[in-house]
Parts: structure tokens; C-alpha cells; sequence
């Protein structure tokens, strides 16, 4: 029993008894973390799987087998040892502190720059203590060394160093974030990378290297802030006899129609005044639209022009001062006899008698045709090109209800004055053909039959809708 009382027996037992069970309580630990993707199993797993096995062996030959700590084999294995321990110091601040910062601390608004010089400077520390214990090397002479050294270099590289320092300050400062939209002198556009050099502004046409020293001695705008408040402004131009509030309120209603408007943003539309043109006089109208982030400015943009030209014709305004002459008698009469007699059961002097009060109209891809809820003015009969047929859940969410194409028509609500059932929008082109409401009631109430068509249609569509909310299979719509 000599043995028991050995200096190596208890650190023996202590590793044979002390790493399985470590082993297995790591093991356990870094597959709970991983289970909840936890930025912290990176580290338990370096733990479990690198430190935790040299330094038992590190323990057994230095304390179980008494081999003496300067020998080479040991001063390699505590090297690696050493390193092992370095990269789970810096894997484990990294976890902690920075990548599970919450969002808009201190922690996550701190520039990448300051984080690479932290850890270099850990490393430094971890690599001079390193070889000054198991080495044996005085690294105060080392230190000492590069100071001077350093201050040498600054002295003759002052004027790029104090670059470098002004950008670092504006880092520090933090005047944008990755992912903000800035407006330089020099470019304009995204944010995807900022690091100790540079910025790298994604502008659409490339990517826009901008130095930190250059930003940090001009003036430039960040677009995203404050948060929330980006806008839209288009300018349009009508002729001055057009009605002023009928102008702003069809731009306010186009705009609040688009797609890229923010949640919950404003629209706002306002007269500037008249200019002068070459040709005549014009009234200039400038449009504000919320928009979540100036990246749906061009789209935004595009899709606005687009749809307030199909808008301006079908009211009767003159955008640019130009006329629309697409409603003529010809195409009022042909669509008359083609899509609307067939559907209402016309007789020809019926259809001679609508041709004053229809009109041929069109809307833009993705237009709004109509809006549920809204009671419409009169029946709109497709001349050409498609309309989908939409709800809008509480949540939400948009369900199909389904497709219209040549020869349906939309509004059927009108003649019982009652909200539209779902919205619907223009896949394509739409012509359509317009019928006010007021002389469509003068010719159904005379045909008993026709009524008790529409009013089957129209249960039609209304169970349509509601199937759709509850997410249960569409037929075809009538």
C-alpha cells in the first residue's frame, strides 16, 4: 500500500475518475446548446474536445509520471496546451459579449476595428505569457523593442496614421451602421461592409470603396435615419385647368396602392405652383411616400409614374397636359356588343342607348381595380387582359379567390349598393369597359331573370370568399 501514499497516485485516480465524468458533463452540455443553436457550443466543444484532453495529459506527465516540466516533449505539449486555451479564451468572449449582444446595445453597435484589435492584443498577452512560462524567454526586452519601433514608424508615417486614427474615431463614433443607406459625394447606396480602411457602399452599378479618412473629413448623409423616417418625393406635372384636390387625391390613392409603402406610412400630396414650359403653362404636384428603406425608391418610383398615367386617363385629368383620346364611340360600341350584350342580354337599341354613359378604360399591371369594402360606382366588364381576385385576412395574409378574363366582369355589387367582396388587381393590361350604376339599374330592373342570375352569382362569389378566408379549396369564380 506504499503507493497510495506516492505524490503521482492522486493525481492519477484524480485524471482516470475527473475526465470521464468531465467528458461526459461537456458532452451533455454542448448538445443542449447546440440543440438551441446557442453561440455558445463553438467554445463547450473546444472545451470538451481539445482542453480538457491536453491538459489531463499535461497533468498526467508532469504530475503522475514526475517528468521533469523543461523537458522538450512537455514545453511542446504545453505550447499546444497554451494555444488551445488562447483560442477558447477568444471563441468564448466572442460568444459572450458580442455575437449574443442584444440588439441596439452598446455590445452590437461596437465597430468590427475595435473587436480585431481587442483580439489581437489578447493574443499578443496569451503568446508572451506562453513563452515567457514554459519557454523561458524575457519578452520585456521584446516589448520594449517594439515600442520603440513603433514610435519610429509613427513619426515617419504620420500623415497615413492620422488618417487611419480620424477614421477610427469615426468608427468609434458611429455615424452608420452595415446595412444603412448613405449619400455621399461620391456614391450613393447600401452599406455592406465597414472595417478599419474603408467603407463599402453597394451603389447598384458596383461596390463604392470609400476610405474612413475620406468620410471622416466630408460631409454625407445616412439615409436610414432616424429609423423609419425615409420618404419618397416624386414630382408631377398636370395642366392647370385640371381641379387641384382632384389631382392630390388621385396621387395619395395611387400611392397608398403601392407595394413598397411602409406599414403604417403616410402619403401626403401638395401643389407646388405653376412653371412655365416651352410649350404652356403646367401645375407641378409633389408626392411624399414613407417607404421602409430607400432600396424601394427605384421601384417605388417606377411603379408610382407607371400607374398615375393609366390613373390620370381614366378620371379625365391631363398628366404632362396630354389628352387621352383611347375612349372613342368605336371601341365604346364594340365592347358593347362583344362582352357587355352577351352578359347583360342587350338588345341592340339597349346597347345604343348605354354608348353615352360607358367608357373605355384601362389599368397598369398590378393596378388596383377595386378594393373590398368599398361600395363601387358602377360595373367594369373585361375588354382584355386578366384580374385576379384577392382577400385579406385578419392577420394579414392574402388568399386567392380566383381569376377573371375576357368577358367576366367585376362590381357586381353596385346594383345592390353593398361593399365589394375582395379585392382584385390587374395581372396585366386591363382594358375594361365602365358602366355607371344609375343606367344599369334602369335596364336590369326589367329583366326578372337577369336579376335572379346576378343574385346567384353574386352568393357564388360571397361563399367563394368565404371559403377562401377559412383557406378551403376555390372553385372558379362566375
Amino acid at each position: 500500500m506504499n503507493f497510495v501514499h506516492a505524490p503521482w497516485f492522486f493525481w492519477a485516480i484524480g485524471v482516470a475518475i475527473g475526465l470521464p465524468v468531465a467528458l461526459i458533463v461537456l458532452t451533455e452540455w454542448h448538445q443542449t446548446l447546440a440543440h438551441k443553436n446557442s453561440h455558445l457550443a463553438r467554445p463547450v466543444h473546444l472545451l470538451r474536445s481539445y482542453v480538457l484532453p491536453l491538459g489531463a495529459l499535461l497533468l498526467l506527465l508532469v504530475k503522475a509520471t514526475q517528468i521533469d516540466a523543461r523537458d522538450t516533449s512537455v514545453r511542446m505539449l504545453a505550447t499546444v496546451f497554451g494555444f488551445v486555451v488562447l483560442v477558447l479564451v477568444l471563441s468564448g468572449l466572442n460568444a459572450t459579449l458580442f455575437q449574443s449582444a442584444p440588439q441596439g446595445s452598446w455590445r452590437d453597435r461596437l465597430p468590427a476595428i475595435f473587436v480585431d484589435v481587442a483580439r489581437f492584443l489578447l493574443i499578443g498577452v496569451g503568446l508572451a505569457l506562453i513563452f515567457s512560462y514554459v519557454w523561458g524567454v524575457r519578452v520585456a526586452g521584446v516589448f520594449t523593442a517594439l515600442g520603440v519601433t513603433s514610435v519610429v514608424i509613427g513619426l515617419m508615417l504620420q500623415n497615413s496614421v492620422g488618417q487611419v486614427v480620424s477614421g477610427l474615431f469615426m468608427l468609434l463614433e458611429q455615424p452608420f451602421r452595415i446595412g444603412d443607406w448613405l449619400e455621399t459625394p461620391a456614391a450613393r447606396g447600401r452599406i455592406v461592409e465597414a472595417n478599419w480602411r474603408a467603407v463599402h457602399i453597394e451603389t447598384g452599378k458596383g461596390l463604392q470603396i470609400t476610405p474612413n479618412s475620406v468620410l471622416a473629413t466630408t460631409s454625407f448623409t445616412n439615409l436610414s435615419r432616424p429609423a423609419n423616417a425615409h420618404k419618397l418625393v416624386i414630382t408631377t406635372t398636370f395642366s392647370p385647368t385640371d381641379p387641384p384636390d382632384r389631382v392630390c387625391a388621385m396621387l395619395s390613392r395611387v400611392a397608398s396602392a403601392l407595394p413598397q409603402l411602409k406599414a403604417g406610412g403616410t402619403v401626403t400630396s401638395v401643389v407646388l405652383g405653376c412653371v412655365d414650359y416651352s410649350t404652356a403653362l403646367c401645375m407641378q404636384y409633389r408626392t411624399s411616400i414613407a417607404l421602409a428603406s430607400p432600396g424601394d425608391d427605384g421601384a417605388a418610383q417606377a411603379t408610382f409614374l407607371r400607374w398615375v398615367w393609366y390613373a390620370s386617363r381614366r378620371e379625365g385629368l391631363h398628366l404632362d397636359g396630354a389628352e387621352d383620346d383611347f375612349s372613342t364611340t368605336d371601341r365604346v360600341e364594340k365592347a358593347l356588343q362583344t362582352v357587355v350584350a352577351p352578359a347583360l342580354r342587350l338588345t341592340p337599341a339597349e346597347e345604343q342607348s348605354l354608348v353615352p354613359y360607358a367608357k373605355v378604360v384601362r389599368y397598369g399591371a398590378e393596378e388596383v381595380v377595386q378594393c373590398a369594402g368599398e361600395v363601387p360606382r358602377g360595373m367594369s366588364f373585361l375588354v382584355a387582359g386578366s384580374i385576379r381576385l384577392s382577400v385579406t385576412g385578419e392577420d394579414g395574409s392574402v388568399t386567392d379567390v380566383g381569376t377573371l378574363d375576357e368577358g367576366s366582369f367585376v362590381g357586381l355589387t353596385a346594383l345592390t349598393r353593398q361593399p365589394n367582396l375582395s379585392d382584385a388587381y390587374a395581372l396585366t393590361e386591363v382594358t375594361a369597359l365602365e358602366v355607371d350604376r344609375e343606367y344599369l339599374e334602369r335596364l336590369v330592373m326589367h329583366k326578372p331573370l337577369l336579376l335572379q342570375e346576378f343574385g346567384r352569382l353574386l352568393e357564388d362569389r360571397r361563399s367563394q370568399v368565404s371559403r377562401a378566408a377559412r383557406s378551403e379549396p376555390l372553385g372558379t369564380p362566375g
